[in-house]
C-alpha cells in the first residue's frame, strides 16, 4: 500500500508538490470518484486513478531501449552536457531513470534505461557475463593472428588481461567487424583494438544478450521494451 501522492509522483505526473495540489484541487479521481486525501493509501494495480479524467497506467518499472546518438553521455544528469535522460520524449520521463551501463559519449546504439535497480545489476554484474555486441568499424584490417589475440584475451595497456571475445567479419572491404564481449572495462572495445595496432573509427552496439536494437528507431529515439523483449534471456 503506497501514499497516492506517492504513486502519482512516480509514475511522473509531477512532482510530490505538485501532485498534492492537484489532489487538493480535486483533479484526481480513483476508481471514478473524487479524492481530495493526500494521505490516501492503496494498492496501485488494484485501482484505476486518474489525473484530469486521463487514466494513470501504473508501472511499477519503466524498461526503455535508445538508440543513442553520438555526443549525449550516459548519465541521468549534468549541468554542462546533454544527456541520454535529457533525450527522453516527455511521456517516457519520470524521477530515478539511468542507463543501464554505459556507452562512450562517441559510441552509438542500443542502450537500456530503468528505474529498476535489480534488473540493472543483473545486466551489469561481471559475475552475469552478459554479452554485448558491438559493430565496429576499424581502420584496417585484422588478421588472423590479431583475430586470434582478441578470441583468446586481449592483453591491453596496463597489462589488464579482456575475457576472450568473439570477432567476425561483417564488411571485409570496410574492415567492419561484429566484437562481443562480456565485460564492460572503460573504453575496452577501443583498447582491444589497440591492444593489436588498429583503431576504432566507429562503433555501435547492436545487441545486450538477446535483446537487439530495433532497426526502426533513429539516432536520439527510444521506445518502451515490449512484453515480448522483457522475456528475452538478457542473462546468459
Amino acid at each position: 500500500m503506497e501514499r497516492l501522492d506517492k504513486i502519482l509522483a512516480s509514475q511522473g505526473a509531477g512532482t510530490r508538490s505538485e501532485v498534492r495540489k492537484m489532489i487538493w484541487a480535486g483533479k484526481i479521481t480513483v476508481d471514478g470518484e473524487l479524492c481530495r486525501s493526500i494521505d490516501r493509501r492503496l494498492e496501485p494495480s488494484e485501482h484505476e486513478i486518474a489525473v484530469c479524467g486521463v487514466p494513470v497506467c501504473y508501472r511499477k518499472h519503466l524498461y526503455i531501449m535508445m538508440n543513442k546518438p553520438r555526443g549525449a553521455i550516459s548519465a541521468s544528469n549534468d549541468s554542462h552536457v546533454q544527456t541520454v535522460i535529457d533525450l527522453l520524449d516527455p511521456s517516457l520521463r519520470r524521477k530515478g531513470l539511468f542507463p543501464v551501463g554505459r556507452l562512450d559519449k562517441d559510441t552509438t546504439g542500443l542502450l537500456i534505461i530503468t528505474d529498476d535497480g535489480a534488473f540493472a545489476h543483473a545486466v551489469t554484474s561481471p559475475g552475469k557475463k552478459v554479452f554485448k555486441t558491438y559493430r565496429a568499424t576499424l581502420d584496417g584490417a585484422l588478421s588472423e593472428e590479431d583475430v586470434r589475440c582478441l578470441t583468446e584475451g586481449a592483453v591491453i595497456d596496463g597489462g589488464e588481461k579482456c575475457l576472450p571475445a568473439q570477432v567476425a567479419v561483417l564488411e571485409e572491404e570496410n574492415f567492419v567487424y561484429e566484437i562481443k564481449i562480456r565485460e564492460g572495462k572503460y573504453h575496452q572495445i577501443k583498447r582491444m583494438a589497440q591492444s593489436v595496432g588498429r583503431r576504432v573509427v566507429s562503433l555501435e552496439r547492436t545487441a545486450v544478450g538477446a535483446l537487439t536494437l530495433d532497426s526502426g528507431l533513429a539516432r536520439g529515439e527510444a521506445r518502451e521494451l515490449t512484453e515480448e523483449e522483457m522475456t528475452l534471456p538478457l542473462i546468459n
